[in-house]
C-alpha cells in the first residue's frame, strides 16, 4: 500500500509501569462480584492460597481528555471494609445486582447490572506479554483482574487491516469513546502513559513465525489528538515478521469503562484496487494524523 512514516517510533511495548486505573489484581482465581444499592463493588477472590476482598466506588464512564483535567478513578480499599469503615462492611455487605444485561464483553470474568442500570465487570487478560513472540516470565504472564463500571456505550476500537509495502500486512485504526479520541498527554519514551488518559493497544498474532497459538506482537499508544495507531508486521531487529493468520487487537477502557477488543483476519495476497479503496479509509480515519498517512 505505502510506507507508513514513523510508525515504528511509536511501536514500543508498555513496561509494567504503564498506567491503569482498573487493575486490582493479577492471577486471582474464585472470583466473585457483588454491588450493593450505594453502588459499591465488593470483590472476592484468591491469590496465593489466600482470600481478599476489595471494596470499589466513586467512578462511573470516562471524561474525555484535558490537559490537567482529572479522570474518573475507583477508590480502593484492599481491607474489605476495615480500613474505610469501624466494622468490616464483607461481613453485612448486601448484594443487590441483578444479573448481567449490558453488551457483549471480551475476557470477561464476572458482570453484573446494578439496580441503577449501571453495569460492572471484570475482565482478565494478559496485558504484559513481551513483544515479538517472545519467552514470557512469571510476571509478563500474569493475568490481571481489571474493574470497571459503566452506563451507555461501550468505548470503541476500530481496526482495518491492509497492507505496507505491497507485501507486509499492517494495520491502522482509533479509540474512541462516545465519538471522543481516547489519548493522553505525557508518556515516557518507550510509550507508557503518564497520565490517566493515554491508552496502549496490544496487538497479537495467530500462528505466526514465532509458533502456533496467540502470541504478542508488539503493543503502542493512541496518538495525541485522534486516538489514531498504525502498525506494520515488518521485521523487527532479528526477529521475522509477525505475520499471521489472523490478528487481535485490546485497549483498556478510558476512566471505568470496560477493556475492549478487535480480532479480525490477515488482509491475504496483495489487492491494489482493495489497497487504493482502504487508503481512502485511511484519510477519513486518521485526517490530520501526521503519525499515519499515505504516502
Amino acid at each position: 500500500m505505502r510506507p507508513i512514516l514513523l510508525a515504528l517510533l511509536v511501536a514500543v511495548a508498555a513496561p509494567a509501569s504503564a498506567e491503569a486505573s482498573q487493575l486490582l489484581d493479577r492471577n486471582a482465581r474464585g472470583v466473585q462480584l457483588e454491588v450493593d444499592r450505594s453502588g459499591r463493588a465488593l470483590v472476592t477472590y484468591r491469590v496465593g492460597g489466600r482470600v481478599r476482598r476489595v471494596l470499589a466506588w466513586g467512578a462511573l464512564n470516562a471524561v474525555a481528555p484535558g490537559a490537567g483535567v482529572p479522570q474518573v478513578a475507583f477508590r480502593l480499599d484492599y481491607s474489605g471494609g476495615w480500613g474505610t469503615w469501624r466494622r468490616p462492611v464483607w461481613k453485612t455487605f448486601r448484594n443487590a445486582c441483578r444479573p448481567y444485561a449490558g453488551p457483549p464483553l471480551a475476557w470477561l470474568v464476572t458482570a453484573c447490572t446494578a439496580p441503577d442500570g449501571t453495569h460492572w465487570a471484570l475482565q482478565s487478560w494478559q496485558r504484559l506479554l513481551p513483544n515479538y513472540g517472545g519467552t514470557a516470565t512469571p510476571s509478563e504472564a500474569a493475568w490481571e483482574l481489571r474493574l470497571s463500571h459503566w452506563r451507555g456505550p461501550l468505548p470503541v476500537l476500530a481496526v482495518h487491516v491492509d497492507w505496507a509495502y505491497r507485501r507486509y500486512d499492517h494495520l491502522f485504526g482509533s479509540l474512541t469513546y462516545l465519538g471522543t479520541p481516547v489519548f493522553g498527554f505525557r508518556a515516557t519514551r518507550q510509550g507508557a502513559p503518564l497520565d490517566r488518559f493515554g491508552r496502549n493497544v496490544y496487538v497479537d498474532t495467530l500462528d505466526s513465525a514465532y509458533g502456533p497459538g496467540w502470541r504478542r506482537e508488539n503493543s503502542f499508544l493512541t496518538h495525541r489528538g485522534t486516538g489514531g495507531f498504525c502498525y506494520g508486521f515488518y521485521p523487527h531487529g532479528d526477529h521475522p515478521p509477525g505475520k499471521g493468520v489472523r490478528y487481535r487487537a485490546t485497549a483498556i477502557g478510558p476512566g471505568a469503562t470496560p477493556d475492549v477488543t478487535w480480532e479480525g483476519a490477515a488482509p491475504g495476497p496483495y489487492d491494489a484496487e482493495l489497497d487504493r479503496r482502504l487508503a481512502d479509509v485511511l484519510r477519513e480515519t486518521l485526517a490530520g494524523d501526521a503519525l499515519c498517512r499515505p504516502v
